[in-house]
Parts: structure tokens; C-alpha cells; sequence
């Protein structure tokens, strides 16, 4: 049974987590090391630029617009091929524990944004217009 008075918090507080996962990962980027060593290390692996520039675009997307609740669900869903490809990555090269850091983490992660775009934007979200292909999407699955 789903608590109707509590369940928009819960909403809020994944939401609130995701995109403080996103800053922190932001801040490692650009102000912890270089953000060039992050693109020719992928680079090198060999990943297309454009990846690479997907990636960021998502993180920031994930990092601004989580955290005011905007467009949640789309947000949440544009992200999700990006923490796939992370899960991958890491899958190829390291093992599944934690203790090696492997893929676990980029996995939840992905999880925790299916479950996010599941639930919506929670509490505290901005509101916003909808977008237009939101009403279809709403009568299909009503």
C-alpha cells in the first residue's frame, strides 16, 4: 500500500539524491581534476566525442533539474542510457564489488533514476508547463 501523504517526500528525497550524486560527480570533473584528463582518458578508451558530450549535457541536466524537480520523469529518462553506458564501462573492466570499485554504483544509480522517473517530481518541484507530448502520454496510460 503506497502512503499518499508521504510518498511525494520520498519522491523529493531520491530526487534531492540523484542530483547530489550529479554535483559531486560535476565537481570531480572540473574541479577536482581537470575535466581534459576525464575526456582523453575516454577518448583513448575509445569513445566518440559525442558520448562524451552527451554525458556532460546529462549530468548537468541531472544536477540542475533534479534538484528543482523540472521535467523529472524526462530528465530522469534522458539520463538513463548515460548511467547504462557507465555500467557497461566499468563492467569491462572492473569486477562487480564495491571494494574493487566496480559497477554496482553506476547500476543503482541507474536504477534509482527508473524509479525516479516512476514516481515524478515529488514535493518541492518547480512547476512548469507540460510539455507536449505529456498530455498524450498521460491519456494512453490512464
Amino acid at each position: 500500500m503506497i502512503d499518499h501523504r508521504t510518498a511525494p517526500y520520498a519522491a523529493l528525497l531520491l530526487r534531492v539524491t540523484i542530483a547530489g550524486l550529479f554535483i559531486a560527480a560535476l565537481y570531480g570533473k572540473f574541479v577536482l581534476k581537470p575535466i581534459g584528463l576525464w575526456w582523453n582518458g575516454l577518448l583513448k578508451a575509445g569513445y566518440p566525442e559525442w558520448v562524451l558530450a552527451y554525458t556532460l549535457s546529462a549530468e548537468f541536466a541531472s544536477a540542475i533539474l533534479l534538484l528543482l524537480g523540472l521535467y523529472t520523469r524526462w530528465v530522469s529518462l534522458y539520463t538513463l542510457p548515460m548511467m547504462v553506458g557507465a555500467t557497461h564501462f566499468w563492467m569491462v573492466r572492473k569486477s562487480f564489488w564495491f571494494v574493487e570499485g566496480g559497477w554496482e554504483m553506476p547500476f543503482v544509480w541507474a536504477i534509482m533514476l527508473v524509479v525516479q522517473a516512476l514516481l515524478g517530481d515529488g514535493a518541492l518541484a518547480l512547476r512548469t508547463m507540460r510539455l507536449p507530448w505529456e498530455e498524450r502520454f498521460r491519456k494512453a496510460t490512464a
